[in-house]
């Protein structure tokens, strides 16, 4: 079963190939990048017609070749996919963070043991803290960080610099009941930030391998 991965930063593809080996290793993945929305939506600071439009033309050529699921892992562009998803009904179109988001809320909503739940947000690419809130439902209260600078660090080769701003950041997000991480990129540094702040962290890849698997009845 061909599930096509479509990326926006070329630091999504290794986490999400590594969750799939893990999980689901029989599935055929193809790869598509076009790194140059992420820097094109920096630059204007808002999502654009000619965005969404990117994001369907990538997403008609991924059904072209035979993909049975496509799986996004650029959690900035929300409304992108969302127009990708309702062009290619029923085929499932995933956000890259939606079966995070889920396993998140509930994990949080427990430990919250009756009062709000609250969920700690870790961005390294900063539009995603504006864009990714509106997927978190009302009850939860949403505390946005942004690793600053560790993006960059990534950028230049330099992950361990990468996952220690990453886990510096999170420092502020102790006293959430679970941290989430919006980018596939910083899964890398999961137990870093768990080791800074002794909260449960949920990283997108794993989450979505689960959920797209299970909607194409695979598992």
């Amino acid at each position: 079963m061909r599930i096509a991965l479509i990326h926006a930063l070329r630091h999504s593809p290794p986490p999400i190939e590594a969750a799939f080996a893990r999980a689901w290793p029989e599935a055929v993945l193809m790869n598509l990048l076009d790194d140059s929305l992420s820097a094109d939506l920096a630059r204007a600071g808002a999502l654009t017609p000619a965005m969404t439009e990117r994001f369907l033309t990538l997403s008609r050529y991924a059904v072209g070749t035979g993909a049975a699921g496509i799986l996004f892992t650029c959690s900035a562009f929300g409304p992108c996919i969302e127009a990708v998803a309702a062009e290619q009904a029923p085929r499932p179109v995933l956000k890259p963070n939606e079966a995070m988001i889920e396993e998140a809320v509930a994990a949080a909503r427990e430990a919250a043991g009756g009062r709000r739940p609250r969920i700690g947000l870790l961005a390294s690419f900063a539009p995603t803290l504006q864009s990714m809130p509106p997927e978190f439902p009302a009850d939860v209260e949403l505390v946005p960080c942004h690793a600053e600078g560790s993006l960059a660090a990534l950028d230049a080769g330099d992950g361990a610099t990468h996952d220690r701003l990453a886990a510096e950041a999170a420092r502020r997000l102790a006293t959430c009941d679970v941290i989430a991480l919006a980018q596939f990129s910083l899964a890398r540094a999961a137990p870093l930030v768990a080791e800074a702040t002794g909260r449960p962290v949920f990283t997108t890849p794993d989450s979505a391998v689960r959920k797209i698997r299970r909607l194409l009845g695979a598992g």
